[in-house]
């Protein structure tokens, strides 16, 4: 909106906004104008519907036949008071300045006369943008793009996918088609394909390592013939990763592993581009199962290596199709709660595929558990709750690599941390980092806020949630949504009350009332995003190990869980150390002989501890 400052002489046509000078009476009627409809915009004091009239002692007067600009800038609105006169001593000063700041003119008998003031106003050309017009419904998005031009030029595709009057028709039941005329999908609405188009685009600059696998290996293709079926978190990052994938050889089927985290936008980029994508935010319990079945169950088409978060998918595959599991080569799994699962069936001698613990690889635990823990919490818990940290007391139940994170960033922050643990190592760890360790139930009574990270189930119980103060803020940073008893709040004595997106409200009887985000599901990808470089290593991490299964010769890995080899995380890491303009030091041959090493690595044995 422009702005200019013009003399009341002046004759050109005015901008959209307009300052001209006003005697203090012709200013009368304007400010009286401005308030008014002011105070029509404003929504009412009780937080009503916009939309509707404002009471009738707040609308402003209607216009009759002497109203409107015209009028009030009319000399007929109103005289210039007389000024007050006063005697000076010095007749020989025609101009001083009043002591309040106005202009005094003085006449040569010495009489001082205050000159009349100008007052600068904003007023608007187009009489009919008045504050009282309210704009039509529009997303919230969009109502912000549309403040400047070059933002609503920009993103004209942004009212597409946020617009509150989007279609609540379920995925399910629309016949959808991209642009290749493929309906191979199941997404929200495939028109949101160009901006997430945009939002793959920036992520790529901040995955530079898999960017650079995808230029170096892409002639080679060393996943050609790779048919590799997904499920993980549908992002940006996660379309960076698939599309590498594609650029190598292999083709993919994916489906989302958490029903809160999928990017509406992206997953329509993704099946525009023609990848068979199963997911959209918000899916319901059937809806997320369904997605997987259309995933793995598709005529003419087996897939030959799994790419999991959590376990599902194998799971899923392992109970419903066990001939398809048999011909798998090789399984990729990323989360605790996913290897957790794979041991079990690998203890139990169920576990005929070989399995690669991406989970516990340097490159995966050290980076993406701690540091972008350590970020995306803060995210995740001021999207929801606006609230500040500083002198808050938080329990963080779980000191491992994401517990780690969490208090890190919330001590940081000036909260008071308590943690809790059952491995005396971490607990010791916990002391030693400062943190007082605690049982639950010695402080739930007290705390703020209650973080879960430990992969396990049931660690706060409905006794706990009873338990808890006031409006305590109850969330979890584990991949499973096992370790809040949610399904515990669900009963008829108990109400839920839905503040924001991903906000609950969960009210007792006596009106106490506890803050459930996400309905216990992992914070960070269900409420906020996630460093996307931290998500580059891991990216590139479950590259190098769905390349090494499937390209390894047979015999080299047995029906059992692996980690990945120390040689991989190394060069993992070293593909990201140009973007810090990072240099090694190089081992003299004199130094690797005497350490007793390769001067290229590995570097540590397989069984150090970082």
């Amino acid at each position: 909106m422009s702005v200019q400052v013009v003399s009341a002489a002046a004759t050109a046509k005015v901008p959209e906004v307009e300052l001209k000078d006003l005697s203090p009476s012709e200013a009368e009627p304007q400010l009286g104008r401005s308030t008014s409809a002011v105070s029509a915009m404003a929504p009412p004091a009780g937080g009503g519907d916009p939309e509707a009239p404002a009471p009738a002692a707040e609308r402003p007067p209607a216009p009759g036949p002497g109203s409107g600009p015209a009028a009030a800038l009319s000399p007929a609105a109103g005289k210039v008071p007389q000024a007050s006169a006063m005697k000076r001593s010095d007749p020989h000063h025609q101009h001083q300045r009043h002591r309040d700041g106005g202009e005094a003119l003085v006449s040569p008998d010495g009489t001082v006369t205050e000159a009349p003031r100008t007052v600068k106003k904003i007023q608007f050309a187009d009489q009919k943008q008045e504050f009282n017009k309210r704009p039509t419904k529009i997303g919230r998005r969009s109502l912000s793009r549309s403040i400047s031009q070059s933002s609503t030029d920009s993103y004209s595709s942004a009212a597409s996918y946020t617009d509150s009057s989007d279609d609540e028709t379920s995925p399910r039941d629309k016949q959808q088609k991209n642009s290749k005329g493929s309906s191979d999908f199941c997404v929200k609405n495939i028109k949101q394909a160009e901006f997430g188009r945009r939002e793959i685009e920036i992520a790529e600059q901040e995955m530079p390592a898999l960017m650079a696998l995808r230029k170096r290996a892409q002639g080679e293709k060393p996943l050609a013939g790779a048919k590799i079926v997904g499920c993980t978190h549908i992002t940006a990052q996660t379309a960076v990763l698939m599309e590498t994938l594609g650029a190598l050889g292999a083709q993919c089927r994916w489906a989302a592993c958490n029903i809160y985290s999928t990017l509406n936008e992206v997953a329509a980029a993704l099946a525009e581009s023609g990848f068979p994508v199963f997911a959209w935010k918000g899916e319901s319990e059937d809806d997320f199962w369904w997605c997987i079945d259309r995933c793995v169950n598709v005529e003419g088409w087996q897939p030959n290596m799994i790419l999991d978060d959590g376990g599902d998918l194998t799971h899923w595959i392992y109970k419903k199709y066990p001939n398809m599991f048999k011909k798998i080569k090789g399984i990729v799994e990323e989360s605790v709660t996913g290897v957790h699962r794979l041991y079990q069936l690998s203890k139990a001698g169920k576990l005929c595929v070989p399995a690669m613990n991406v989970n516990d690889s340097v490159t995966k635990q050290k980076f993406d558990n701690l540091y972008c823990c350590r970020e995306s919490i803060l995210d995740g818990l001021k999207r929801t709750t606006d609230m500040m940290f500083g002198g808050k007391q938080v329990v963080v139940c779980g000191y491992g690599e994401v517990g780690k994170g969490c208090c890190a960033a919330l001590k940081a922050m000036g909260s008071i941390v308590y943690v809790t643990e059952i491995d005396p190592i971490c607990a010791l760890q916990a002391c030693m980092d400062g943190f007082r360790l605690v049982k639950l139930n010695e402080v739930i009574r007290q705390v703020d806020i209650v973080i879960t990270c430990t992969g396990n189930k049931n660690v706060v119980t409905r006794e706990h949630l009873d338990r808890m103060k006031n409006s305590c803020i109850v969330c979890n940073m584990g991949h499973s949504n096992t370790e809040i008893d949610v399904a515990s709040l669900r009963t008829p004595e108990l109400t839920w009350e839905r503040v924001r997106s991903q906000v609950d409200h969960v009210i007792w009887p006596d009106g106490k009332r506890i803050v459930l985000l996400a309905e216990g599901r992992l914070l960070n990808l269900s409420c906020s995003t996630v460093p996307t470089f931290v998500l580059s290593i891991t990216a590139t991490t479950q590259a190098l190990a769905l390349i090494e299964l499937y390209n390894a010769p047979e015999g080299r890995y047995k029906q059992d869980v692996y980690l990945l080899p120390k040689k991989m995380d190394e060069y993992v890491a070293s593909l990201h150390l140009p973007t810090f303009d990072a240099h090694l030091t190089e081992l003299t041959d004199e130094q690797a002989k005497y350490l007793g090493l390769n001067k290229n690595g590995p570097f540590k044995p397989n069984y150090y501890r970082y």
